[in-house]
């Protein structure tokens, strides 16, 4: 009976502890609220181009990792653009890792952009069928990272007044006529050269 007892404290104390008197709907504000304003932060995809004819070769939406010490980045997925070489060769990753590598070539310029890795040790195993791109062959670009914008108006620009307005239609009305008269005289000249051509 005493053992009984206890088991029942034992519960309802466990179940006092688990309650809670948090409204959610406040942790749930709290918790997206800061997720947003992280958001803000973030920047966009970065677009991976080929470093000299700048054709697109991939995105960071398939990366994959980096390889500091080989100035290399690891992708899952490139774009058309990347050709896959049909030759393979041995590399040495290391002292002692010998891999089979196949290299990548950009089909608009047939620059090298990296290796896929075709067979490699245990070690080097994340490595197997990546795409690893140079870092010194390509160039990347942030969407959303331009910061230029047209302005409405620009420095020089004034306001459309009548006296703006008046002053515009006399411009264009002076050169309106001087086109006009450039057009009588270009008749004129072209007449007269007919006329030489039938003489002669």
């Amino acid at each position: 009976m005493a053992a009984r007892q206890s088991l029942q404290r034992r519960q309802k104390s466990i179940n006092t502890t688990f309650e809670s008197s948090i409204d959610s709907t406040a942790v749930e504000e709290k918790l997206f609220g800061q997720a947003e304003e992280e958001d803000g932060d973030d920047d966009g995809p970065v677009v991976f181009i080929c470093g000299k004819c700048k054709l697109p070769v991939g995105d960071s939406l398939s990366w994959d990792g980096s390889e500091d010490c080989q100035n290399q980045i690891r992708l899952k997925r490139v774009t058309d653009n990347v050709v896959v070489g049909e030759d393979s060769r041995l590399h040495e990753a290391s002292k002692r890792s010998l891999c089979l590598i196949v290299d990548l070539f950009c089909r608009g310029c047939s620059s090298v952009l990296g290796m896929v890795y075709a067979s490699t040790p245990k070690n080097l195993d994340h490595k197997r069928f990546a795409f690893c791109l140079n870092v010194a062959d390509i160039d990347s670009y942030v969407l959303g990272s331009a910061s230029q914008m047209l302005a409405a108006e620009g420095p020089k620009e004034q306001p459309v007044t009548l006296e703006y307005r008046g002053i515009v239609e006399q411009q264009l009305t002076e050169m309106k006529m001087l086109v006009m008269s450039m057009a009588q005289r270009l008749e004129e000249i072209d007449a007269g050269l007919q006329e030489e051509c039938d003489v002669a």
